[in-house]
C-alpha cells in the first residue's frame, strides 16, 4: 500500500519523537511491503520564525493531499510568558483545526501491565482502565467571540454550540460505543450552561437511533472526581471542547505518564495523529524525551487512517516490550538505565 503522509514535527521535543515515529513507521513499512511518501511541513513557533505565520498555507496544502498527519507539539517559552503576543504558536493549532474540520479529539487512556505502579493512583483503583475520551475540537469557547472592555480592565469569552454540531461528536461516540462495551456517557453542566443543556437534550434525542447502547448524563465536575476513583467505570465518554481539554489531561496521568498517552483528531478532510504532551522545551535537543506516545499515535494512524490493524498491533507489542524490558526514557527510568530518545526509538525499529 502507498501511504502519504504529512510529517508535522512542530517545536520543542516535536522534532526529536516525530523522528522515531519515522524510524517506526519506516520498518513496519519495510516488514510489510508499504511505501511511505513523508511529506515535512513547518507549523508552531518554527513556522512563525521562517515566514510569520503559526499555520501557513503552504503547510494546510500538505496536509489537504496527504491521507494523514502525523505531528508533534506545538509551544515555545518566548510566547508563554508574553501574553500581549499577537502571533502565538496556539493559534496554529486552532487554525490547523478549523482548516482542516478536525471537528473530534479520540483520546484514549489505558494502563501497561508493567507500569501499573508508576500510576499516582492506587493500582486496584486503575486495573482494567481501558476509556475514550470523544472531545469536541472546533466549537465552543476556544472559537466563541471574545475582547476587552471597560478599557481593558473586563474581558469575555462566549462559548457557543449548534446542534448539528453536537450530533456530529456525538454520532461519532455512539458508533464507538457499539464496538466496545455499549457505555456512553455524555459529559455537560447542565445544571448552569445553556449550551450543555442543548448537549443533553441533542444526545437524548438521538438515544432511540442506539437502542444497544446505554447512555448516561454526568456534570463534568463529578466526572473529574469518579476519573480518579472509579476510572474504569467508564468506556466512552463524549464533552465540549474546554471540558475535554482539562477531563483529557487529567486522565493522562492515570496510566503514569503523559509520555504514554496517543490520540487522534478526526477531521472532514483528513485526520491527524498526536501524542497528547505538549512541546516540553526544557527538554529539547537533549535526547530525553519519551517517544512513545507519538509511536502509539503512529498505530493509531496505521489501523485507523489506512486500516492496517496487523501493522498497528505490532507497533503496540513492540511498545509493551520495550517497558516490560525497560527499555524507557528518564521519565520511566527510575533507579535503572535511562535510554536516550534515540535508543529507544532505534531498539523499537529493530524488534520491529
Amino acid at each position: 500500500m502507498k501511504l502519504n503522509i504529512a510529517l508535522l514535527a512542530g517545536d520543542g521535543i516535536g522534532p526529536e519523537v516525530i523522528e522515531q515515529a519515522v524510524k517506526v513507521s519506516n520498518a513496519i513499512a519495510k516488514k510489510f511491503n508499504h511505501e511511505i511518501t513523508w511529506t515535512a511541513a513547518l507549523t508552531g513557533a518554527c513556522a512563525i520564525d521562517a515566514v510569520g505565520e503559526p499555520y501557513p498555507d503552504e503547510t494546510h496544502e500538505i496536509c489537504m493531499a496527504a491521507d494523514a498527519v502525523l505531528f508533534g507539539a506545538i509551544g515555545h517559552p518566548r510566547y508563554d510568558n508574553d501574553p500581549k503576543a499577537k502571533v502565538r504558536p496556539e493559534q496554529g493549532l486552532l487554525k490547523m483545526r478549523q482548516k482542516l474540520g478536525l471537528y473530534a479529539n479520540v483520546r484514549p487512556t489505558f494502563t501497561f501491565p508493567s507500569l501499573i505502579d508508576n500510576s499516582p493512583l492506587k493500582r486496584e483503583r486503575i486495573e482494567g482502565t481501558d476509556i475514550i475520551i470523544l472531545r469536541e475540537l472546533t466549537g465552543g469557547i476556544y472559537f466563541g467571540a471574545r475582547g476587552r472592555l471597560d478599557d481593558g480592565n473586563t474581558a469575555f469569552d462566549t462559548c457557543t454550540y449548534t446542534r448539528a454540531e453536537v450530533q456530529r461528536l456525538a454520532k461519532l461516540g455512539f458508533e464507538m460505543a457499539l464496538t466496545r462495551s455499549k457505555k456512553l456517557c455524555c459529559v455537560d453542566k447542565a445544571n448552569v450552561l445553556e449550551t450543555s443543556r442543548l448537549w443533553r437534550e441533542t444526545v437524548q434525542d438521538m438515544e432511540k437511533d442506539y437502542p444497544e447502547v446505554t447512555v448516561s448524563y454526568e456534570f463534568v465536575d463529578a466526572v473529574a472526581m469518579r476519573l480518579v476513583q472509579w476510572p474504569n467505570s467508564y468506556d466512552v465518554l463524549i464533552t465540549e471542547n474546554l471540558f475535554g481539554d482539562i477531563l483529557t489531561d487529567e486522565a493522562s496521568v492515570i496510566s503514569g505518564s503523559m509520555g504514554l498517552m496517543p490520540s487522534a483528531s478526526v477531521g472532514i478532510h483528513t485526520s491527524l495523529y498526536e501524542p497528547i504532551h505538549g512541546s516540553y522545551p526544557q527538554a529539547a535537543g537533549k535526547d530525553i524525551a519519551n517517544p512513545l506516545a507519538t509511536v502509539l499515535s503512529a498505530a493509531m494512524m496505521f489501523e485507523d487512517a489506512f486500516g492496517l490493524k496487523e501493522e498497528a498491533e505490532l507497533i503496540r507489542e513492540v511498545v509493551n516490550k520495550s517497558l516490560a524490558e525497560g527499555v524507557v526514557t528518564e521519565d520511566l527510568a527510575g533507579k535503572n538505565k535511562a535510554y536516550k530518545t534515540s535508543e529507544v526509538g532505534d531498539w523499537l525499529a529493530k524488534n520491529i
